[in-house]
């Protein structure tokens, strides 16, 4: 049940399920989550993806993201895998979704349909080396500047997001 995704049509309607790496390889589109977390002195918190990763190893990266399984919502999904990755839990808004496609490496691909969150938090994480390998908060302009500079450094769906989310997090500052 964990390696099973939720597949999608473009609206974002469930149509089916597919086991996780079959739905990589053959660019199924399916459900996911991006969370990013924003300490409230502004910074974000960034995970380098773990090396032993699927895909996208070693990159840095928002502070979670994964699928939900079928059957549960893609909040619960998202507070869950929050914990297991990062060993937090937080209030997490849902700001938005989007559709993007992109060839990973080892012959992968992501066609995903990625629900947005947003969440505050002020302790110290927590992160599960499978998960990630490293994690640092960041200043949201030195993190611009760096991912301008070295985009080959983040994620695919991290830099299609940032932007968005950083618009929609200064009508909302608190987050």
């Amino acid at each position: 049940m964990e390696d099973t995704v939720i597949l999608v049509d473009e609206s974002g309607a469930e149509v089916g399920v597919a086991e996780k790496m079959a739905a990589h390889r053959t660019a199924r589109l399916h459900r996911a989550f991006s969370i990013f977390i924003f300490h409230p002195d502004g910074r974000m918190l960034l995970q380098q993806r773990a090396a032993g990763k699927y895909h996208s190893a070693g990159l840095w990266t928002n502070a979670c993201c994964s699928h939900p399984r079928p059957g549960e919502s893609t909040a619960d999904a998202a507070h869950r895998r929050l914990q297991e990755e990062m060993g937090f839990d937080c209030e997490l808004e849902e700001i938005f979704h989007f559709t993007y496609q992109a060839r990973l490496d080892n012959g992968l691909s992501e066609h995903e349909y990625d629900h947005v969150f947003i969440g505050a938090f002020d302790g110290t994480p927590s992160p599960n080396p499978d998960e990630a390998g490293d994690w640092k908060w960041i200043a949201v302009d030195e993190l611009q500047q760096d991912v301008q500079s070295h985009p080959e450094q983040y994620t695919h769906w991290f830099r299609l997001a940032l932007d968005r989310v950083l618009y929609h997090r200064e009508g909302n500052p608190r987050l």
